[in-house]
């Protein structure tokens, strides 16, 4: 297994809560505001990009929803994109592991499409997605019962993100610099 590198404590998991930019139901409305690179964190959200004809550019899926497996017609639309590149990685829930850092840097860095299978939870990952970006690019995540959220990183998200990122539990050093 990867080293855990940050834990989420349960205090952070209220403020978690709060979404990080504007609510889309609307696929099509949320790619017209997105710019790239676009990062996808989640099942359902991966999903309607690609169902809306975009490819994430890196996408973290963990074949769950809500705590429940996804449907057939949702892992199939998944199993069968065009991604160039299919990484799979270990991350426990509520935790951020070296393995999983490492494959969203890889893949940003890359040439083409990642998609990153986690093996336990990738519900934590739009934090480091944020990071990864300089100004310019998207991360979306899905935010339960509500839709879409998109981000679209600048110095203040990424500063909010940063001290979200610094109170967590673990080497917050070295997943800064892995992110």
């Amino acid at each position: 297994m990867s080293d855990i590198v940050l834990e989420l404590p349960p205090e952070l998991r209220e403020e978690l809560k709060e979404p990080m930019g504007r609510v889309y139901t609307d696929a099509d409305a949320l790619l017209a505001d997105a710019e790239a690179p676009l990062i996808a964190v989640g099942d359902m959200v991966t999903y309607h990009l690609l169902r809306a004809g975009r490819v994430p550019d890196l996408a973290l899926v963990d074949e769950r929803t809500k705590r429940s497996a996804v449907d057939d017609e949702v892992r199939a639309v998944i199993d069968d994109s065009a991604f160039d590149r299919r990484v799979t990685v270990e991350n426990p829930a509520a935790t951020l592991t070296g393995e999983l850092l490492a494959a969203m840097g890889d893949g940003l860095r890359g040439e083409g499409t990642t998609l990153v299978d986690v093996d336990g939870e990738e519900d934590l990952a739009a934090l480091p997605a944020v990071l990864l970006l300089s100004d310019g690019g998207s991360v979306v995540y899905g935010q339960p019962n509500e839709g879409m959220v998109l981000v679209v990183p600048d110095a203040t998200t990424r500063e909010r993100v940063r001290l979200l990122v610094e109170r967590m539990d673990g080497d917050t050093d070295a997943a800064l610099d892995l992110s």
